[in-house]
């Protein structure tokens, strides 16, 4: 079975807060909360204040409180901006 999982960089003027492969992500859009997974088309989407849902590759959680942000998807990778966490 082929393992689909994408990169995932959560990224903050400090330092690099999440770096590895996962599942899926759940992250607050300005038109509400969307989930990428494997194989997304590429995109870019601006992030508002929220959680940011995370299922790594070994099924663990991690959940993270975002101000507001921007996400590049692109060749199953994504890189997330944010300001802050909180």
């Amino acid at each position: 079975m082929v393992e689909k999982t994408f990169l995932l960089e959560i990224l903050t003027p400090e330092k690099t807060l999440f770096k590895a492969k996962v599942l899926s992500i759940q992250l607050p859009g300005v038109s509400g909360p969307f989930t990428l997974l494997y194989n997304h088309a590429p995109m870019i989407a601006i992030l508002t204040k929220g959680m940011v849902k995370i299922i790594d590759s070994s099924l663990d959680k991690h959940n993270y409180s975002i101000n507001e942000g921007v996400l590049e998807v692109k060749d199953n990778s994504v890189v997330v901006l944010t300001q802050s966490v909180v």
